[in-house]
């Protein structure tokens, strides 16, 4: 079969080209001199959508007291709605603890619906030697005014890369995100079928056991199964969630696990996972979090265990030298100092703290390090959150973004 081809020639659309740069170079010319109005609608709808923080005031303070947490509710402080969010994203919390400035990362647990009343809610469970949740636990009241970030992460519902039915691994305050996620499908925002299986030690530390129980009754896209570690009851399942605890309420075809929970949870989970034979791509967790015990890693130089260096902390044309633990990462070290610095995944992924290694070594775990781009590691950009110090080191960092 024979092809036949019509070429025609450019010229006359090169002419209507040039011509179209001469005819706005005579709009130009007429045009009135005048100020330009610099509001563009597009700018303004970034800043509702992606505000680098938000001025909210504690409207509530919801207490669970089997679960040794509490429920913070913020209100927007103007009254105008808080910035949209996917459910399973998180907001970073500044704090003013004494003399340092922190932030923590918390998912949000009210559904985005409520974000357009203004409303943001985020659970703090108490941690054994924390720092950050004892003092909220302890000194947030209603109507004190906190300052937040703007939704962030990546942990929720993408139809495009996740399966159709999500199995959910909680484990204790981890259960936010799917509580959020939860009621986004009861309302109709999200559409997936969730099946949730939620680690507590005893019926009493079950989070949320009545909401969750509730949407259940009345969502039937939505199953929730409560898993007791240390006792038995009628209705529950026992032990820990394993493999076969998942075969048994996985659907029949493909579907995805997410995951949420302290750091013991996600290293018991994943080897059990790998008994199922998931493809990756079909396995999610939210931030892990920086390796708490970083010298019992392998690969850890043990002979900087113990050890104080100084950390030179460059801002501008502002300079201060701190000192900094082996042991603890760069950012606690600035944030112990007072120093305003950058930060709001603290798990070395997100890149909010991204700064230059001017001077000096670090150690990175492999885990946290995911996040950092191949050309930021051969230029010597480092994410503090997830860098700790196994020499003196000169370090550049960003101005903070929440002040």
């Amino acid at each position: 079969m024979a092809l036949e081809f019509k070429v025609r020639s450019l010229g006359g659309d090169l002419k209507r080209f040039v011509g179209l740069i001469t005819d706005r170079e005579h709009a130009i010319k007429k045009a009135p001199e005048k100020d330009v109005d610099p509001v563009f609608a597009i700018n303004e709808n970034a800043k509702l959508l992606h505000p680098d923080y938000q001025k909210m005031v504690i409207q509530d303070i919801i207490e669970h007291k089997g679960a040794d947490s509490k429920t913070f509710v913020f209100k927007k402080a103007d009254g105008s709605k808080a910035a949209y969010f996917r459910a399973g994203q998180y907001v970073s919390v500044l704090l003013k603890i004494g003399s340092s400035l922190v932030t923590r990362p918390y998912s949000i647990c009210s559904s985005p619906a409520e974000a357009l009343e203004g409303i943001v809610k985020i659970t703090v469970r108490n941690v054994k030697d924390g720092y950050a949740a004892p003092y909220m636990l302890e000194n947030f009241k209603v109507g004190d005014e906190v300052c937040i970030s703007g939704p962030e992460g990546t942990f929720y519902y993408e139809p495009l890369r996740d399966a159709g039915h999500v199995i959910a691994l909680a484990g204790g305050s981890g259960i936010t995100p799917f509580l959020s996620m939860a009621n986004a499908i009861r309302e109709g925002t999200e559409d997936f079928c969730l099946t949730i299986l939620f680690g507590s030690r005893t019926e009493e530390n079950i989070l949320f056991k009545k909401e969750l129980d509730e949407i259940a009754s009345q969502c039937s896209k939505v199953k929730v199964v409560h898993v007791l570690s240390d006792e038995k009851k009628d209705g529950c399942e026992t032990g820990f969630i394993n493999a076969d605890l998942i075969r048994k309420y996985a659907p029949e075809g493909g579907y995805s696990i997410f995951m949420c929970g302290p750091e013991a949870m996600y290293r018991f989970a994943q080897k059990e996972i790998e008994k199922l034979q998931i493809e990756p791509r079909f396995v999610r967790r939210e931030l892990l979090g920086v390796t708490k015990n970083v010298a019992s890693l392998p690969d850890y130089p043990a002979e900087c265990a113990g050890k104080t260096y100084t950390v030179k902390v460059v801002i501008g044309e502002q300079e201060q030298v701190i000192d900094g633990k082996a042991e603890e990462t760069i950012l606690t070290a600035i944030e112990r100092a007072g120093i305003p610095a950058p930060a709001r995944c603290r798990s070395g992924e997100c890149g909010w703290c991204r700064s230059k290694l001017v001077s000096g070594t670090v150690y990175i775990p492999a885990e946290n390090d995911t996040g950092r781009r191949y050309v930021d590691k051969e230029r010597g950009y480092i994410h503090p959150c997830a860098s700790f110090p196994t020499s003196d080191v000169v370090i550049e960092v960003p101005g903070s973004y929440m002040q």
